[in-house]
């Protein structure tokens, strides 16, 4: 199964939107904040005790993520300036390369004497990022210097680690550069890339050196504790997690190697059926910004890092690359439109890096005091963070959302997602038009596929199906629907029935018991009190016998809801009775959840009580 690159689609509508307005303002923004606080003139490796901007030992990796991103908006747009700045930085890379190959901003300046020995300071995760980031700058521009270097680079990695096994530990403590060694791979055709990768993945769980460098949260913190294959559950920090569970199923992909796939399928069903919010956010718990026990999945201190969301929907979508299930898609659209949007602000400049499913701001205030320099307490974003992992992440993810669309085998097109879209790969042409996710109405014209099938996602939300205006009649596997194409150009247009729907949570969820979330297909949607008299949320009873106006949003790029609810009236008892209780009737506003805090602060709720008929 191969699957189809966004360099060979071009997108427009709701994406499109999104994708500008990444290129417009975020690339900037993130470039302009990293440039401030020091992060690019890091490369330069002349820092010395007492000069300002300390480097730090992720801040290579920001830096390669904001290349990378660039790198996809360059093979989309070409840009002058963006291609400028990226050459200016790689100069000061290869410049400050040693002559056997190493590159670390942090090491290099600050101690060069300890490269490869702390397991934990991300020299691995970092290599594995500027990996990426060349990659992609040689495919947009065919510039290979930066390849180079980092070939260079890896090549010492891989006799220190695998050939000599002379380093202070055996596994990255924080997993990437497994999956970026097979985009190595893919883009060179080295197999010995290849199966570094497959080292580094084979060694967790199995090293006694990984055990001497245990971190401040043990080994399951960084998915150590036993080999991979052994993994049931997700567990320990959930972006590291997913990252692994990425190179995996790159593994598993390339190598036909079933146990490892099985095992990504397992830890898979545990994300999605007992550790993943309605949102897609996962990590639930701001100790180690990990995973919880089943069902722990708390809304207002909800973790729910931006990273780890973008991280599960690259694993989904490699996991449907592998097989055709759409449990995967599923999970990978339920991310993508809701905790990954919310991560970034409507006009791109500012960013969360947490991302709750309630805010009081009451509570917030009083936590604050506590905790004054916690980043999970944010009822607002902001340009940068101290660990501004998320804001170059989101670039990256928007600047190359067309991967997450086709997938292709020797006899079928898989179609994962929905976008207004044109794309052109191995004589094949598909036409996307839809208003998706505004509206279920997707109309596909595939050329070039005569003789062959064209394997279509029904998603989970829907609970109706046409195609061609009558009710869907066709091999279904899987939640893929099968259609053969016996034209030289094919129409295929279908409807996903898109209703607004109120849906509950398993109950052992504590917190939303008697609770529902408004979706309408593949969006989450909530309540900010700024938008509704400033009233509070948790007073608010919604009715089950659900009617929602939908009205389109401009600013959101899609429809915001007006649903019928009650509001408890207010009273000056501290307690009484029951049977006393008063509630008044008020029209609740509801918006996309991805489009909350950009109007200024506020309270913000997801799960809402509902009447009991």
């Amino acid at each position: 199964m191969k699957n189809i690159s966004f360099g060979n689609v071009k997108i427009d509508g709701f994406w499109g939107r999104r994708t500008e307005i990444n290129r417009t303002a975020t690339l900037d923004t993130v470039y302009n904040r990293f440039k401030d606080t020091g992060r690019f003139d890091a490369v330069a490796c002349n820092w010395r005790e007492g000069m300002p901007n300390k480097p730090h030992i992720f801040w290579d990796s920001d830096i390669a993520k904001w290349i990378e991103a660039a790198a996809y908006s360059i093979r989309y747009t070409p840009d002058s300036e963006l291609e400028r700045k990226i050459d200016e930085t790689v100069d000061l890379i290869a410049a400050n390369q040693t002559e056997d190959g190493y590159f670390n901003s942090y090491y290099l300046s600050v101690e060069p004497e300890n490269r490869f020995t702390q397991r934990d300071n991300h020299e691995l995760y970092c290599a594995g990022h500027l990996t990426e980031a060349a990659i992609a700058y040689y495919e947009a521009t065919g510039k290979d210097k930066f390849l180079k270097v980092m070939c260079k680079y890896i090549d010492l990695i891989e006799r220190i680690f695998k050939d000599e096994d002379s380093a202070a530990f055996c596994t990255p403590g924080h997993e990437e550069i497994e999956l970026a060694l097979v985009r190595l791979y893919d883009c060179t055709g080295e197999k010995r890339y290849l199966e570094l990768s497959r080292h580094f993945i084979e060694q967790r769980g199995r090293c006694e050196k990984d055990l001497n460098c245990r971190n401040w949260c043990g080994s399951d913190y960084d998915q150590s504790e036993v080999p991979v294959r052994e993994q049931k559950d997700a567990h320990g920090h959930s972006v590291r997690a997913a990252y692994l569970y990425c190179g995996m199923a790159d593994i598993a992909a390339r190598t036909g190697d079933k146990s490892l796939f099985d095992a990504c399928d397992t830890i898979f069903d545990n994300i999605i059926n007992k550790r993943m919010y309605i949102t897609g956010g996962i990590g639930s718990s701001s100790h180690g910004e990990a995973f919880a026990d089943d069902y722990v999945l708390p809304n207002d201190v909800a973790y729910s890092e931006t990273c780890a969301s973008i991280a599960l929907a690259l694993f989904a979508r490699r996991m449907s690359a592998i097989c055709p299930d759409s449990k995967y898609a599923d999970a990978a659209e339920r991310a993508i439109y809701n905790s990954v949007l919310a991560g970034v602000s409507l006009d791109g400049h500012a960013f969360f890096y947490v991302n709750p499913l309630e805010i009081n701001i009451d509570r917030h205030n009083v936590r604050k005091k506590f905790y004054e320099s916690r980043e999970n307490l944010l009822t607002e974003r902001i340009e940068v963070f101290g660990c501004s992992c998320c804001p170059p992440n989101l670039a990256r993810f928007v600047s190359s959302i067309g991967d997450f669309l086709y997938t292709i085998d020797e006899n079928t097109l898989y179609i994962h997602h929905y976008m207004e879209s044109e794309a052109e790969f191995e004589g094949i042409k598909v036409l996307q038009q839809t208003r998706y996710p505004c509206e279920g109405g997707v109309r596909i014209t595939v050329s070039g596929m005569k003789g062959k099938t064209v394997a279509v996602r029904i998603p989970g939300w829907t609970k109706y199906v046409s195609l061609n205006g009558e009710k869907l009649d066709a091999r279904v596997e899987k939640g893929y629907a099968y259609i053969d194409i016996t034209k030289d150009e094919q129409l295929l247009d279908f409807w996903f029935e898109m209703k607004a729907r109120l849906v509950a949570s398993n109950p052992l969820i504590d917190g939303n018991e008697g609770r529902a979330a408004l979706c309408r297909g593949p969006v989450v949607y909530c309540a900010e009190s700024v938008l509704n008299d400033n009233i509070k949320l948790n007073n608010v009873i919604l009715d089950r016998n659900l009617s929602a106006g939908l009205i389109f949003n401009e600013e959101v790029g899609t429809y915001e809801a007006k649903v019928k609810g009650f509001v408890d009236k207010p009273c000056d008892e501290l307690y009484f009775d029951l049977d006393c209780a008063e509630t008044e009737e008020k029209e609740i506003r509801m918006l996309p959840y991805y489009g909350y805090a950009n109007h200024g602060e506020s309270d913000m709720l997801v799960w809402f009580r509902v009447t009991d008929k």
